[in-house]
């Protein structure tokens, strides 16, 4: 009865979310703009990124053209970490006033800067610009399948190719954009509001007669004329001392996709699916465990406490099994007990750092319009649960005979943090090394610094003054003073298997949807599927709770006691397959070549593992303590 009530309980949860996910919305990070005809529209320049480097570089890094005055825009927290760099351009339109070959400027190449844009093609860099909050994108037919529209983020700087009749490959750079922008009008109001933004880049070798000046005429392209440019069938070479001159045509088109809608052709996810599958394939994990949980607790269980109930002399529960005979020191403090309550207490903190942010996330507050904001509520909720990190580790403190709070909260504050810093502080050393714009200023680490110190240190003390003052949890038996000597164990339960193979199943329950996130953090793609997400995240926890409960509960019959990091490890070993998994996803999916981008790539992704360790240990772990504490609490021992 008890499983059927908690498998129907989740299946509501599942329908819940994924109504969320079928009939998403989301909280723009911009209020509607209306625009008159003929009212300008200022297009941003963004970053320049590369999946092949990985190391953004702002626009200006180029020697593209320049408005009078460059003006940064104001940046939050969490796009300085992603290392945009958003700038006013040259780019001005006016609302629903196509244009035919603007000139922009004329740039001459010197030698540095001609080595500059073939750098950038050849790392396959794309531009990335914003109109009214929307991103550029570059429509691209599917060869698969017909009338299938995918949208890739940016153009390419440039492209290689070869002249006919020649063997030496050439650079060309994309010197002519055609905009297209789309707009939902407003009948009444006649008022316009943008919901795309999108471009088709071509490299043209413009020629103009006589000397060069802002009014010369083009006689490759001509607004008077109305021809325009369509191909890239003579394109403009890079090399010092060529000149290129830079153009663009804009066109509006009217569209009926209305302003709350605009994002969705940004965010479709042509593969819904795989996320079927990975959801079906991580609940067969679920019942299976959940089956198995169930034998244990309704069967094994209750038939060995009824037993050991009434049963009267010792020998008789020698013969039964060997998990009630290590009553006297199941409970005996482990080894390294400042340690595990450490770690026990920031994986509270980062549970509730990515519960609430999967919260937020489904209800719509961080969707990719409100950019930046993903990672800014992540530092931000980091910080402030540093209250539930120090009342964790505290009360498990004193629950383990612990007397000095004031230590073990100093640890639980600086230990975990100081790891992570050191190691994003060495990697953005090496960014700033390159000269990328993804390297975070010192204003945004001493800001980062201010908030680790000034708020989460000052709450993790609380949170541990709190949870000291609690009365600490009493053991249902007592701990005998002499430790019990552990038999010989079999191969299987030996704790480097056991420890491994548990890491396994949850690893499994969450491998496919990984795949999606690394493509979108490593691929430069929009990841907003977070109603799938919370249902794997569910399942991660149920998944990591159950098998460390079902491996506990067999050490314990093998009259093995020293439970404690073993359940924090058993669950926490699904951190390992992870990286062995980016591993994998590193020379299957990227092509990253040089060896800054593949120190950065592991780097970045070993501090998510360890993340992820510290999350999923302390499910195995707290689970095992509830496990435990309820079993030896229902036998009565003499």
């Amino acid at each position: 009865m008890a499983i059927g009530i908690r498998i129907s309980i989740f299946a509501c949860v599942v329908l819940f979310f994924l109504h969320i996910h079928v009939h998403g919305f989301y909280l723009p990070g911009v209020a509607p703009r209306d625009f008159q005809m003929g009212d300008a529209l200022m297009v941003k320049v963004n970053k320049l990124t590369s999946t092949k480097t990985q190391l953004p570089y702002s626009y200006y890094s180029l020697p593209y053209c320049r408005p009078e005055h460059i003006v940064d825009s104001a940046e939050n927290l969490g796009e300085v970490l992603r290392g945009d760099r958003i700038e006013n351009s040259p780019f001005v339109f006016k609302m629903r006033e196509s244009q035919i070959c603007a000139a922009v400027c004329r740039v001459k190449l010197d030698e540095k800067s001609a080595k500059a844009f073939k750098e950038k093609i050849a790392d396959e860099y794309r531009v990335n610009m914003i109109l009214d909050n929307l991103p550029l994108v570059v429509p691209v037919q599917r060869p698969d399948q017909e009338n299938v529209v995918v949208y890739q983020h940016g153009f390419h700087v440039g492209l290689k190719g070869i002249f006919v009749g020649s063997k030496e490959e050439k650079y060309f750079i994309h010197n002519h954009l055609t905009f297209t922008v789309r707009y939902h009008r407003d009948i009444e109001t006649d008022s316009s509001r943008i919901v795309g933004f999108e471009v088709k880049p071509f490299s043209i070798k413009h020629e103009y007669e006589g000397q060069w000046n802002e009014k010369a005429r083009l006689t490759t392209c001509d607004p008077h004329t109305k021809r325009a440019v369509t191909n890239s069938e003579s394109p403009q070479e890079v090399e010092a001392g060529n000149e290129i001159i830079f153009t663009y045509d804009v066109d509006f088109q009217e569209s009926e996709v209305k302003w709350a809608s605009r994002w969705d052709t940004y965010l479709l996810m042509a593969d819904d699916q795989i996320h079927w599958f990975s959801i079906v394939n991580s609940m067969m994990i679920v019942l299976f465990l959940s089956g198995m949980v169930a034998m244990i607790m309704l069967r094994t269980l209750y038939r060995d406490i009824s037993n050991y109930n009434q049963l009267e002399t010792h020998e008789d529960v020698l013969e039964e099994t060997g998990w009630k005979l290590v009553h006297g020191d199941v409970f005996r403090p482990p080894t390294n007990p400042d340690l595990l309550c450490v770690y026990a207490g920031t994986g509270v903190q980062c549970f509730g750092m990515i519960l609430v942010t999967m919260i937020f996330a489904c209800l719509g507050f961080l969707s990719p319009s409100n950019r930046g904001g993903l990672m800014t509520a992540m530092l931000l909720l980091w910080v402030f649960m540093g209250l539930l990190a120090g009342y964790a580790s505290a009360r498990l403190y004193k629950t383990l005979r612990g007397t000095e709070w004031k230590k073990i909260a100093l640890k639980t504050a600086f230990m975990f943090p100081a790891i992570v810093f050191v190691a994003f502080f060495v990697l953005n050393a090496i960014i700033w090394g390159q000269k990328s714009s993804g390297a975070v200023p010192f204003g945004t680490m001493f800001a980062l610094v201010i908030l680790w110190f000034g708020i989460s240190v000052p709450l993790v003390f609380i949170g541990s003054y709190i949870g000291f003052r609690k009365p600490a949890m009493e053991d249902p038996v007592k701990t005998s003073k002499i430790p019990r000597q552990i038999p010989i164990q079999a191969w299987y339960m030996n704790p480097v298997f056991s420890i491994l193979i548990g890491g396994i199943l949850p690893f499994g329950a969450v491998f496919i949807e990984l795949f999606f996130i690394l493509t979108s953090i490593w691929l430069h793609q929009f990841y907003y599927i977070f109603g799938f997400l919370f249902i794997v995240f569910i399942i991660l926890i149920i998944t990591c709770a159950e098998i460390t409960v079902v491996l506990c509960y067999f050490q314990l019959c093998s009259e093995d006691y020293q439970w404690w990091w073993r359940s924090y490890l058993t669950s926490g070993s699904s951190a390992v397959y992870l990286f062995l998994y980016a591993a994998f996803y590193f020379y299957t999916k990227l092509e990253i070549t040089k060896l800054v981008s593949g120190i950065l790539y592991f780097g970045y992704m070993l501090i998510v593992s360890y993340v992820f360790f510290v999350f999923t240990g302390a499910i195995g772990f707290y689970a095992c303590f509830w496990f435990t504490r309820l079993i030896y609490s229902s036998v009565k021992i003499d």
